[in-house]
């Protein structure tokens, strides 16, 4: 399973969204609805998941689902 296939499968289990929604150009916030506090999940999620620890202000930074999957590929590197 790709790193992508991973994290969409959290977002759509977090935010209750239609898979098709979560796409590497979809905003967390604005195309999927994600709130602050869904944000905070969805990033507790992946660091379980991929064993890594997400910078609190990379986080902050982090728009779209594209950002997030790039940025989780750059720390398995």
């Amino acid at each position: 399973m790709s790193v992508f296939e991973k994290i969409q499968e959290i977002i759509v289990k977090e935010l209750k969204v239609d898979s098709s929604k979560v796409t590497l150009e979809a905003s967390l916030k604005d195309d999927l609805g994600a709130d602050s506090l869904d944000a905070v999940e969805i990033v507790m999620d992946i660091e379980d998941e991929f064993g890594v620890e997400i910078d609190d202000t990379k986080a902050e930074a982090i728009s779209t689902v594209g950002d997030l999957v790039a940025y989780i590929e750059e720390l398995q590197k």
